[in-house]
């Protein structure tokens, strides 16, 4: 059973805190291994990727067949089902026309000494979007980490997907064509990290690395990060679920359990005014649990981190909603707007009871790669400007140097950086001779 609190009980905020502070992640020391592995793909290339892949994934490959061919994807797509390309593309045109709006401008002015200043936006080179395989293979993230990308204006995007014993996810292929992906490699793990970050005889070097995967994945991310960016180093998913006792309580229950599915370390958690309804929400939980598929990984992530937590009122419910800063925030509240105006810490927010936490994971358009562990408190999820950087302009005429050029002169005599102000006090000398 989950944890059941009371803001009016004299021990909340001692149970609050131990909440906050639970460790949902035991992630394996894995550190030093990868670290032998990025090495060893720095020193051998295709040859390490190549062995490890073997190793790991049960699959021999060679430089020819490390990617798939534009043949190899046709052939592999070619038997989706009609309803399962149509969701895909119905997706992919929301998340892209979603993202098409978050594109910056660029901003150019003069000011009054005569200078001109301003900025310009220009994308990566390449970028690496790392797929898992396995049970946690998911075409929804494909679209989400590729098609921001290809909105952003990113020439080359490549992916990395691991096929242990060659098992392929056709629909991960799909939403790879779909979203307008240049290569695909059928490689996974810290290796796959080590080949997008540094470059084999076969795999190009790219600028910056996405995507979730396994303790190995991100050891290699933290490991790589400097060399190529990175998106963020995500946790276990989380939930927090905001409802008044309007609200079909097996609807609530589904909500929670949309995440508790995914993970034994997922957290989900309802914040409500209404007591009974939190018991009757337990209750429906407990219930959808006889029947789940995946009930042993949701009901052990509910019975170990979910919550149900009573409060006075809705302003109390978003303190304390500030203070968790969750992945996921629903609001199934009468007037949702009011609440979310109340709200500082979110990764994505769901407002009303007819917007299920799952549209986002699929059509809604906003990003699903968003901040956990609290995070939010300091990050946003992804989006276009993740594959983007901004350049700044300035330019000077004889009128804005003279203007004010000589208060930087003597700032840098205040910092005794002697060439600093000689390269201006040498313009300005010349307008004198």
């Amino acid at each position: 059973m989950p944890v059941f609190l009371t803001t009016t009980d004299d021990a909340f905020e001692t149970q609050f805190k131990a909440l906050l502070g639970a460790k949902r992640e035991d992630s394996p020391d894995v550190d030093h291994i990868v670290a032998g592995i990025i090495a060893d793909v720095r020193d051998r290339g295709d040859a390490a990727v190549i062995e490890l892949t073997s190793k790991f994934d049960r699959l021999d490959l060679t430089p020819e067949t490390m990617s798939f061919s534009p043949e190899d994807v046709d052939r592999i797509i070619a038997d989706v089902p009609e309803a399962e390309r149509e969701a895909l593309q119905l997706a992919a045109d929301r998340i892209r026309a979603y993202h098409e709006r978050q594109l910056p401008q660029d901003e150019s002015w003069t000011d009054a000494s005569g200078a001109t200043l301003g900025w310009r936006w220009t994308p990566v080179s390449a970028a690496g979007l790392y797929v898992p395989g396995g049970l946690a293979s998911y075409p929804s993230s494909v679209l989400m980490n590729a098609i921001p990308a290809k909105v952003a204006g990113v020439p080359r995007l490549a992916i990395t997907v691991p096929t242990p014993g060659g098992v392929v996810n056709p629909l991960v292929l799909l939403a790879a064509r779909i979203s307008g992906v240049d290569e695909i490699y059928r490689i996974g793990g810290a290796q796959a990290v080590a080949a997008l970050a540094y470059g084999t005889g076969t795999i190009a070097p790219v600028d910056k690395i996405t995507g979730p995967g396994n303790a190995f994945v991100a050891a290699a991310k933290r490991r790589v990060f400097g060399k190529v960016g990175i998106d963020m180093i995500a946790g276990p998913s989380e939930i927090l679920v905001i409802a008044d006792g309007d609200n079909d309580p097996d609807w609530i229950a589904l909500d929670l359990m949309s995440q508790a599915e995914h993970d034994e370390s997922a957290q989900s958690l309802l914040i409500t005014t209404d007591a009974a309804f939190g018991r009757a929400v337990a209750e429906a939980v407990e219930k959808r649990l006889e029947t789940l598929d995946r009930r042993a990984i949701a009901g052990a992530s509910w019975r170990d981190y979910g919550a149900v937590i009573t409060v006075r009122d809705l302003d109390e419910a978003a303190a304390l909603s500030n203070r968790i800063a969750p992945e996921h925030l629903e609001l199934c509240v009468a007037d949702p707007d009011a609440l979310c105006d109340k709200i500082t810490h979110a990764g994505a927010i769901f407002l009303g009871k007819w917007t299920p936490e799952a549209i986002g994971d699929y059509v809604g358009g906003p990003n699903h790669v968003l901040p956990t562990a609290r995070s939010a408190r300091f990050s946003s999820g992804l989006s276009v400007m993740d594959f983007v950087k901004r350049t700044t302009l300035s330019k000077m005429t004889l009128q804005s140097l003279k203007a004010i050029g000589p208060a930087a002169e003597v700032l840098a005599q205040s910092e005794s950086l002697e060439a600093h102000g000689l390269s201006v006090t040498a313009r300005l000398k010349s307008l004198n001779e």
